[in-house]
């Protein structure tokens, strides 16, 4: 279903026949509430969550087009460590290379298609645990048992696919689109917000991987709104959030969002080490909370950072994401701490609470999300990132010029919330 003119994977209208009416409605919505002013805007439609139909769109049209996060760079600091991801269900792994460089390669061997590395690790060589083809860390096939009498056998022919990476501000990107633009030209108004911080300094002592039941676009909206926290988070992190204090920029960005707050006097995490001499005046206690679509959310704090990398599920399933969650501690913390061991338990056990509340909530919203009656309201002030990530979402599913059917897409209205809430059953492309 590829149009590619440009680089961009746009959906033509006979691929779309497998949308349901509610799909084209939802949809239709969608691109009526990213244009409209915010303070119009209502919650998004139910089956944007919940249609496998529409995730199969967001494949080709969000995770075979942009740029993901797969961590830090510092956590492959040394020669031959590496870390797995999978791209849009192509399996990658991200080396650090004898020249320092980081780069990602397919993780599947050219043979016969076994994968090659698991979870993290070292190696200086990748050898399939299958048949022991082995490659170079710049993925040349430098060694096949027995293949000496195999005709037409050319092993200085076959490499490892590269995947493009990019290393910005400490974290590594990759991205499966030849023709997108550098991330750094994307990023570069971020850069300005985020470059006090000095974050590609900090020291990386937590990441783990989980699988949430619910949808990837819940995870991400809950994330970029504070309005929950002084009630879903009153025991932990909402204690310390002084609502009326969040801002944000001044006008919807292109490929990012951010808001940040000042941490009240009693936190216990957020606030600069004394030793800390980047940072003065009211940056010594203030968070920044970017979203970089489509799914890489962080905390930047001048004491630490916590962030989470969304994918969806390769089985297709809408109500299924892989979270990948990591914590690293400003290089003066890091450097302070005595009983580091120690602290970083502290630390991950906060974190962890604070992330069993935040899935506690998005798998409930999940489950409120395939109720036939389900509608959404409008939005709160709180809630301004969520209308920048309606743009974003409208951007890559609906584009303006998009037509169905031979004629320029039909709509519901702003002020009609969805087609969701009529009170009918799901439609085929939603998951029961």
């Amino acid at each position: 279903m590829d149009n590619k003119a440009n680089g961009v994977t746009t959906m033509v209208a006979a691929e779309r026949a497998r949308l349901t009416d509610r799909d084209f409605a939802a949809l239709d919505t969608l691109r009526h509430l990213a244009d409209a002013p915010f303070d119009e805007a209502h919650g998004l439609p139910p089956s944007l969550y919940t249609s496998i139909s529409i995730a199969a769109e967001e494949a080709d049209s969000i995770w075979r087009h942009d740029w993901q996060c797969v961590g830090l760079a510092a956590e492959i600091p040394a020669h031959g460590d590496y870390l797995t991801w999978t791209l849009a269900g192509e399996p990658v792994f991200v080396v650090r290379t004898g020249d320092g460089d980081v780069r990602a390669f397919s993780n599947v061997c050219r043979h016969r298609m076994m994968g090659l590395l698991e979870g993290r690790g070292n190696r200086r060589r990748i050898v399939c645990p299958y048949h022991a083809w082995t490659y170079n860390l710049d993925g040349r096939l430098i060694g096949a048992p027995y293949m000496d009498r195999s005709k037409g056998f050319d092993r200085d022919a076959i490499c490892l696919p590269e995947i493009r990476a990019e290393v910005w501000e400490g974290w590594i990107y990759l991205t499966l689109n030849a023709a997108a633009p550098p991330l750094c030209e994307t990023l570069r108004p971020l850069a300005d917000e985020v470059s006090r911080y000095g974050m590609d300094r900090y020291v990386p002592v937590i990441s783990e991987d989980h699988v949430w039941r619910t949808n990837w676009k819940l995870l991400c909206e809950n994330f970029m709104e504070g309005y929950h926290l002084p009630v879903a988070h009153k025991a932990t992190v909402g204690a310390w959030f002084p609502a009326d204090e969040t801002e944000f920029p001044a006008a919807r960005c292109d490929g990012f969002t951010w808001q940040s707050f000042t941490k009240n006097d009693n936190a216990a995490y957020g606030v600069a080490h004394p030793s800390n001499d980047r940072l003065t005046g009211k940056w010594r206690n203030t968070s920044l909370l970017p979203t970089v679509f489509p799914a890489h959310m962080y905390v930047l704090a001048p004491d630490h950072l916590w962030y989470l990398s969304l994918r969806p599920s390769e089985t297709g399933d809408p109500g299924e994401t892989r979270v990948r969650f990591g914590v690293a501690l400003a290089p003066e913390v890091h450097a302070s701490r005595d009983d580091l061991t120690a602290y970083v338990d502290e630390i991950g056990e906060f974190f962890s609470r604070v992330n069993d509340e935040d899935r506690a909530l998005v798998e409930a919203i999940y489950r409120g999300a395939l109720a036939p009656m389900t509608a959404p309201g409008p939005l709160s002030w709180l809630e301004r990132e969520l209308h920048d990530f309606m743009g974003y979402l409208a951007d890559r599913l609906v584009p303006k010029s998009t037509e169905r059917d031979g004629g320029v897409s039909t709509a519901t209205t702003p002020n009609t919330p969805a087609a969701d809430g009529d009170h009918t059953p799901r439609g085929t492309g939603d998951l029961a």
